[in-house]
């Protein structure tokens, strides 16, 4: 299987996802999907975690079927001539978190379209969602199927490491896979920046990275840089179409927690009714509040997040990230800023195996 013939694959699992979101049963030659089935393994993801509504499990994969496109696909690829090499493939260990629905499906679609095998270590938060995609695979070609190996047990027989989790978890992982070439990846978190000129449009849009998979990814925004003086009732009023968060019952103990702590504490802090605004120099906020500060220029809040770099998965603003698409990452946009697939064609040059 060489690079076009991945390519072309992903690029068909693309086409299926879409139409299957869109309502479509697809039939072809080589490739069958039960529409029924995916709406129930979607409709059920909150059984097993309640935090994996049917909208924010939709809206996982909607990212992802946008992103695999031939034309995408093409882009990204081109800008590493060596995956046109036949080499032989390394086995690739992937640790897959589960805050938010296929969080681990970027490693999945990097081991195997760079040619690799994958052994894959799916969380128990989500644990149903990539096998799936993993079986349209490979009813769309087969010859994935050698390639792919899931595994509940402990990851052995394998030459590198990808793992995902939390700033406790990582420390497991350089304990166990210190000694293999690997990728760890911590506990990150977004930040916006607003000016003070945006429109309700773009607010809007930041509400979506706030309140979408009710806050629990890496990209969505934790922290908010205001200029000083912002008013922050107008930020609420625009993001009254989210209240319906508050009637999540794992939301809404959190808001109540969280309210709770900050009247016993007398903390100040302000209630819009569905989401608690605080302002703290942390910019990992708990589930049901946002951080914020005020800065006095735009020079002392970008010497402020250059300072935090290492903690920030990615920032939202006019200058950065638009509003409203900081969950939905390109193929090139890396988790910690770490690439990838130069790192799988790297160790695979440097004779892994």
């Amino acid at each position: 299987m060489d690079l076009q013939e991945r390519i072309k694959s992903f690029a068909h699992l693309g086409e299926i996802l879409r139409e299957s979101l869109n309502g479509s049963f697809v039939t072809d030659a080589g490739t069958s999907r039960d529409r029924p089935l995916a709406d129930t393994l979607i409709d059920n993801q909150q059984e097993h975690n309640p935090w994996f509504t049917p909208e924010n499990v939709r809206r996982s994969i909607s990212a992802i079927a946008e992103e695999l496109t031939l034309e995408n696909l093409i882009r990204w690829t081109d800008a590493y001539p060596g995956l046109h090499e036949q080499r032989n493939p390394l086995k690739v260990g992937v640790i897959m978190s589960g805050n938010i629905p296929l969080a681990g499906f970027h490693d999945f679609l990097s081991v195997l379209l760079s040619g690799n095998n994958l052994l894959a270590k799916t969380s128990s938060k989500d644990y149903e969602l990539i096998p799936y995609i993993s079986d349209t695979l490979c009813s769309i070609d087969p010859r994935f199927r050698n390639r792919i190996e899931f595994t509940e047990g402990t990851l052995t027989n394998f030459d590198i490491v990808i793992a995902s989790g939390s700033n406790n978890s990582s420390r497991y992982f350089d304990y166990y896979f210190g000694k293999y070439p690997h990728i760890i990846r911590k506990n990150r978190n977004s930040i916006a920046i607003i000016e003070g000129d945006e429109t309700d449009e773009e607010l809007q849009g930041l509400g979506t990275d706030i309140f979408s998979y009710f806050g629990l990814g890496c990209r969505n925004v934790s922290k908010v840089y205001f200029p000083k003086g912002y008013d922050l009732m107008k930020l609420c009023e625009c993001w009254s179409n989210f209240r319906g968060v508050i009637s999540h019952s794992k939301y809404a103990n959190n808001y109540d927690f969280n309210k709770a702590v900050y009247l016993v504490n007398k903390e100040t802090f302000y209630d819009s009714g569905f989401l608690l605004l605080k302002k703290d120099n942390r910019i990992s906020s708990p589930v049901s509040v946002l951080y914020y500060e005020y800065y006095e220029s735009q020079d002392a809040v970008k010497q402020q997040t250059e300072f935090l770099k290492e903690k920030i998965q990615c920032v939202v603003g006019k200058h950065n990230i638009p509003f409203g698409k900081a969950q939905r990452p390109h193929l090139w946009d890396y988790a910690d800023g770490i690439d990838t697939l130069e790192f799988l064609l790297k160790k695979n040059l440097a004779g892994i195996l």
